[in-house]
């Protein structure tokens, strides 16, 4: 296959960029339109007994409580004449809206649930219509009309839709802040890494057919299934990322191929055969990675794998097909506009500091690698303490609006309702039946209120029911609220949910369903635990035996697992001091609270795979080198002088696009960009630099190892870089690529 690609590439670069920029145009012609499919939400589990206490509620009931508005009076009380008046006014218009349901208020129920302690500020709750797809949209179209100054009336919107609506206007913000600040640093480091104005304009050839490719698939994919609006992060961080990775593994073979003399024809084909089988090789391990979130049936999570593999494919597709085709092109050319930065010869385009630190760790393994791996560990010791959890309105900036209401909800009133235990019941169930489950539901410990049918229950005293005690009933089934003591989402309010659970249900129900905010929390959590292990398990299995099939070794597979394993738990780790336990908050401007659960197993999918990236552009020189006779000493320090200014260099450029979302006011994506370049500078520095060569210096041999089986297995089916490069009769390549023959001098930059 690669030798064909390189043959097209030499014989047709022209046609090839023809075709090239004709399917750019019409990817951005359809990806255009992906961000009004792109949704929000997507969290919880859709096959969870809270979503499907959900589901009932909207089929039946009219729907749980996702919009609140909180009314206050420019009188002051909500309860004098002019604003009871005012505000059922407001009810009445919004009860007139075709998106809204379950629309009740303090002025129709008198409830005091509803009414602030201080008298001042009243809720009018409602449901907003629609799937994952429109829900945002109606909110919106509400929230625009109602809010604000309305007669005698200031109008706030909180709840799930406003607080989804919020993020999604949030995180289309960050987006275009973190671009704003990343690009023009990532020009500047592009220029000064290449040496040259052509070689650095190349990555971005390979990014923009990635990124453009992507919001093409995220387009149809929108069209068909529900997709997050969060993956646009990952596609343009990601494509531009793995765009430069690749143009720079490849720009640094060619330019290599060209210091050697050789033509540019033959140096094409060698870059294809080398470079352009590493890149798809290390593209597998990328999309392997990202193809574990799958597993999990959140479409949050199942988003960023349809975006992260699209990226991945479609940038290894334009550098394997486009680049070989603008390298043949450019040919010397390459290296015009130069940057006027130091000139240096061949011996130090090999990067002799990362080949002289391979040496020293090599030469004491224990000594250099011990401390690091004591400081890796140290970093990750915060994950002891850990604690998980789904977004709420914290990770929103303070002064947003839907936040806003959260918190004054908190503060100002002692009913509870918007976050209260939501329980269905299916079947025919009588008043008495339904009595004798509400008191023993109130007599649970952290239970303030029971609302039903039958009346209102406190631990105290019962209530005979209201106006709003109707909507609970229906022919088929009873719907219960249970009102906690606790704060929502907290480990009490969590404990409730599985008490509520655990007591059986009303005599006659043929069924009870549990649900609400902390029980779709609870159930998301259990969600993504109980499937993390298949999505380990399928990551560590393909790693192993595309790994195996690139080394022929089943020694190296196992050692890349541990050293990523070490790495990310340091990242992780990391992340976990900062924005569960608080450092660094006021700095950053983010409300501590628990480990965002989907986005922490996201942010593991992705440095993972990004980590194994770098392993294979490293262990793939390694391999080459050792397969031309070199011993594992040599092969190692000579590898790491290859490559190791291209991995640094490579891992820098990714890692700004991903810091850039520390300037994000949403909370979890702030941690997912610092995690994400965090884990990418300590595989590229600390395990590539350091722990790799001491790794491979104590197995010595060993680290080569596969049963003979396996070996022949290798022989017949395994890949590498070399590709047809046969070895010399000194152990060195036909490309002279040997660890002491010295090359031309060559420009500044990789």
């Amino acid at each position: 296959m690669f030798h064909r690609v390189a043959e097209l590439a030499v014989r047709r670069p022209k046609a090839i960029l023809i075709v090239a920029a004709l399917l750019v145009a019409a990817m951005a012609a359809v990806g255009a339109g992906a961000f009004g499919k792109l949704v929000g939400g997507g969290f919880d589990d859709p096959g969870s007994p809270s979503s499907r206490a959900r589901q009932i509620i909207d089929d039946r009931f009219g729907g749980e409580t996702n919009l609140v508005l909180l009314v206050t009076s420019r009188d002051g009380r909500v309860t004098a004449a002019t604003a009871r008046q005012d505000g059922e006014k407001l009810v009445a218009a919004l009860r007139a809206e075709d998106a809204l349901s379950n629309v009740m208020s303090y002025w129709d129920t008198g409830g005091e649930a509803l009414l602030s302690t201080d008298g001042t500020a009243a809720l009018v709750l409602a449901h907003v219509e629609g799937d994952e797809s429109t829900r945002d949209q109606h909110a919106r179209d509400v929230i625009d009309t109602y809010t604000g100054q309305r007669d005698g009336l200031t109008v706030r919107a909180g709840g799930g839709t406003a607080v989804s609506a919020d993020l999604s206007d949030q995180v289309l913000e960050d987006l275009l802040i973190a671009e704003i600040i990343a690009v023009p640093l990532t020009l500047l480091l592009l220029l000064i890494v290449f040496g040259g104005v052509v070689a650095a304009l190349l990555p971005l050839v390979v990014g923009t057919i990635a990124v453009a490719g992507t919001f093409a698939e995220l387009s149809l994919l929108g069209g068909a299934t529900d997709v997050s609006i969060f993956a646009v992060n990952l596609t343009t961080a990601l494509g531009l990322g793995l765009g430069i990775d690749y143009a720079l593994l490849m720009i640094s073979r060619f330019r290599e191929q060209l210091a050697a003399g050789e033509p540019v024809a033959d140096a094409v084909r060698a870059t294809v055969h080398t470079a352009g089988r590493t890149v798809m090789f290390s593209a597998a391990t990328v999309a392997v990675a990202l193809t574990a979130l799958l597993v999990f049936p959140q479409y949050f999570l199942r988003s960023f794998a349809y975006a992260g593999v699209g990226v991945v494919v479609i940038a290894a597709i334009g550098t394997l097909f486009v680049m070989p085709a603008l390298l043949m092109l450019l040919g010397h050319r390459i290296n015009k506009g130069r940057v006027p930065l130091p000139r240096r010869s061949a011996s130090r385009h090999r990067a002799p500091f990362w080949g002289r630190l391979a040496g020293a760790v090599m030469r004491r393994p224990a000594l250099t690698g011990l401390p690091v791996l004591a400081v890796l560990l140290l970093a990750a010791a915060p994950l002891l303490g850990v604690t998980f959890g789904t977004p709420d309105e914290r990770v929103l900036p303070e002064d947003a609006g839907s936040r806003q209401v959260s918190s004054a909800l908190r503060d100002g009133f002692a009913g509870g309702d918007e976050s209260a235990v939501q329980i269905v019941a299916d079947g025919t169930i009588g008043y008495q039946a339904l009595d004798a489950y509400a008191e023993s539901l109130v007599a649970l410990p952290g239970v303030r209120r029971v609302e039903a049918a039958t009346g209102t229950y406190t631990p105290d005293a019962w209530q005979p029911p209201g106006p709003a005690a109707q909507a609970l009933e229906r022919p088929d089934a009873m719907r219960i609220s249970v009102v906690g003591t606790a704060a929502p989402a907290s480990e009490d309010a969590q404990d409730l949910v599985g008490t509520v659970r655990a007591l059986p249900g009303p005599e006659g129900a043929t069924r009870t369903l549990v649900g609400g905010d902390d029980a779709e929390l609870v159930d998301t959590k259990d969600s993504i635990a109980g499937r993390l292990p298949l999505a380990a398990g399928l990551v560590a299995l393909t790693t192993f035996v595309l790994l195996f099939l690139f080394t022929g070794s089943v020694v190296q597979p196992v050692r890349a697992l541990l050293l990523n394993i070490v790495s990310l738990a340091a990242a992780i780790g990391a992340m976990t001091w900062i924005f569960q336990d608080g450092h660094l908050s006021s700095l950053l401007g983010f409300t501590p609270q628990p480990m965002d659960t989907s986005m922490t197993v996201l942010l593991f999918c992705i440095a993972f795979g990004l980590s194994m990236d770098y392993e294979v552009f490293v262990t793939s020189r390694v391999k080459e080198l050792h397969d031309q006779g070199a011993d594992t000493r040599t092969a190692v320090v000579d590898g790491l002088g290859h490559t190791g200014r291209i991995v640094s260099a490579a891992a820098c450029l990714l890692a700004v696009g991903f810091f850039a979302f520390a300037s994000a006011k949403v909370s979890f994506m702030q941690m997912f960009g610092l995690g994400s370049g965090l884990a990418i500078l300590i595989d590229a520095v600390a395990v590539r630099g350091v722990l790799l060569p001491a790794a491979m210096r104590l197995l010595g041999r060993t680290a080569w190892y596969a049963p003979g089986p396996l070996r022949r297995f290798h022989a017949r089916f395994g890949l590498s870089e070399g590709g047809p490069v046969a070895a010399g009769p000194d152990g060195r390549g036909s490309d002279g690529h040997g660890p002491d023959r010295r090359q031309p001098e060559v420009p500044t930059g990789v």
